[in-house]
């Protein structure tokens, strides 16, 4: 019988030739989303109060913007990318199941180190990373690689469904679930000397990393305390078993026979996903009148079924246009989607905080969406040209050498 290492080292990465230009596409379309959604956050738009937004000359055009915000973008692109996420997990264990029990060790390798990673940005760069949730539950997965796929379909709607039933235990019972991180955030908030009043603008007025780095740390509290609030893990979770079961099922791989089926989940999520996210952007726009019960429902069915909508209409946009080259340049920021997410949070620093350009907190949404839009741009053009020289992006080649144990040829061959 071979070891754990001998088979490990047997296993190489994905090659170029393996990969499916629809799912790169729909990675680089979710991290188009991820930048609009953040940086409203990157730039403080989001911590300031209104009476601070409203003297902005874009203020009213910047109301707009941040309705039609939580109408198309607000929490669309994190279902698309939790979804994308199963699905890259799905792959990863069919082959884990077809060369055998050191493909599941690397497995857990490779998640690892994404926790780490996502650790990484958490404190170093952006307190509000996803990583290192994603890598997290992403150690669940193995448990439900011989589930059914009707069971895989049941997991999934329980835990989407799950977060309604405890916010309205949380109602009934007042429940303080995120009590113990709410008292670290005040633990460091005084320690460092973050107050309310200077919260909104400290990343605007940081001239060190080291307040950047203070910040960070009682804002990963923060995160803890979204997270829990939100039931974010359960929502993630619910959407990586989807995942699990499109990538499981090859849905990915079958487009022009689905045809139909992405028809109906196009028709169907539109109908039923944007009536309820211009409620959800109306209730996001005027303090949650429906309480909290009725947010999540809400939540629920906006953001699901419109992400679904989202992924179903590429696909058959792509089927109908497959031959265009144009296709290549966008799937080359999902090629890279792991340096892209990095990246963005780099230059959303170096543009917004007071160790950069200091934009952060004096800038209207309505021009920090189009920096948005700019940022993945540029993206979309260095991941492009990058690609035809190098096999992966920095931080994938790093991560897959972290994860082989070994040295990896990063230049495509001539």
């Amino acid at each position: 019988m071979k070891s754990v290492t001998a088979s490990t080292q047997e296993i190489l990465p994905t090659r170029s030739s393996e990969r499916y230009i629809i799912l790169d596409m729909l990675r680089g379309f979710a991290l188009l989303g991820i930048c609009l959604a953040n940086y409203s956050e990157f730039s403080l738009y989001s911590f300031l109060p209104r009476e601070a937004t409203d003297t902005f000359y874009t203020a009213p055009t910047d109301k707009v913007v941040r309705f039609l915000q939580y109408v198309f973008v607000d929490g669309k692109f994190y279902t698309l990318f939790s979804l994308l996420f199963g699905i890259g997990f799905s792959i990863i264990l069919t082959n884990a199941a077809r060369k055998g029990i050191g493909a599941l060790a690397l497995f857990y390798r490779r998640t690892v180190i994404l926790f780490f990673i996502g650790l990484f940005h958490l404190l170093c760069l952006w307190a509000g990373d996803i990583l290192i949730l994603y890598a997290a539950l992403g150690m669940l997965l193995p448990l439900f690689r011989k589930a059914s796929n009707g069971t895989l379909l049941v997991f999934a709607l329980v835990l989407l469904l799950l977060p309604i039933v405890i916010d309205g235990c949380i109602v009934l019972f007042g429940w303080q679930l995120s009590a113990p991180v709410v008292r670290a955030t005040e633990h460091f908030h005084q320690k460092f000397g973050i107050t309310p009043a200077n919260f909104p603008v400290w990343l605007a007025e940081s001239q060190s990393y080291v307040d950047v780095l203070r910040f960070n740390l009682a804002g990963s509290f923060i995160r803890m305390q979204e997270f829990i609030e939100g039931n974010r893990a359960f929502k993630v979770l619910g959407l990586f078993l989807l995942g699990l079961y499109i990538g499981r099922n090859r849905l990915y791989a079958r487009l022009p026979e689905n045809k139909k089926l992405l028809k109906q989940v196009v028709t169907y999520g539109t109908l039923l996903g944007l009536p309820t996210s211009i409620i959800y952007g109306y209730e996001a726009v005027n303090g949650h009148p429906f309480g909290l019960v009725g947010h999540s429902v809400i939540y629920l069915l906006s953001v699901v079924p419109l992400g679904f909508a989202y992924a179903a209409a590429i696909c058959l946009f792509y089927l109908k246009n497959s031959e265009r080259k144009v296709f290549t340049l966008w799937a080359a920021p999902g090629r890279m989607a792991l340096t892209n997410y990095l990246m963005q949070s780099v230059l959303g620093m170096f543009l917004f905080y007071g160790i950069g350009l200091e934009w952060g907190a004096r800038t209207g949404l309505v021009y920090v969406e189009l920096i948005a839009i700019a940022i993945f741009a540029l993206q979309m053009w260095y991941s492009y040209y990058w690609l035809r020289a190098m096999q992966y992006g920095p931080f994938e080649w790093v991560w897959r050498m972290l994860t082989y144990g070994k040295r990896l040829p990063i230049r495509r061959k001539e």
